[in-house]
């Protein structure tokens, strides 16, 4: 009788434990010094943009594309939804009016309509 041992479970744990230690070097990084980092001036003022290019860059591929591909019509209940959020948006500068405004015009359009 031969007595064999299921290695499978080794390579999952050391990417978990790997990818934590990462985590926790990463996220810590700014606590360790004993003093403050000095940001250059032109980091401090690129970093401002940050959260736009990152909503940009999360938002624009859902909005025109679809399965990989660009949207070839403008019947995308999606245009219509966000146009509508951006407008309100910059009327009443209003985030969980914008969610609504935008929510209130694309499930009409997409799922009655089916746009």
């Amino acid at each position: 009788m031969s007595w064999s041992f299921d290695w499978s479970w080794v390579e999952p744990t050391i990417a978990f434990l790997g990818l934590g230690v990462i985590t926790l070097i990463s996220r810590s990084f700014f606590m360790i010094p004993e003093r403050e980092l000095a940001m250059p001036d032109w980091l401090k003022r690129g970093l401002k943009y940050a959260p736009l290019a990152a909503l940009t860059a999360v938002i624009a591929p859902e909005l025109f594309m679809t399965q990989g591909e660009f949207i070839h019509t403008l019947r995308d209940a999606r245009l219509p939804g966000a146009l509508c959020a951006a407008a309100y948006y910059f009327w009443r500068r209003d985030i969980l009016g914008t969610i609504v405004i935008g929510m209130a015009v694309y499930l009409p359009l997409h799922i009655g309509w089916g746009w």
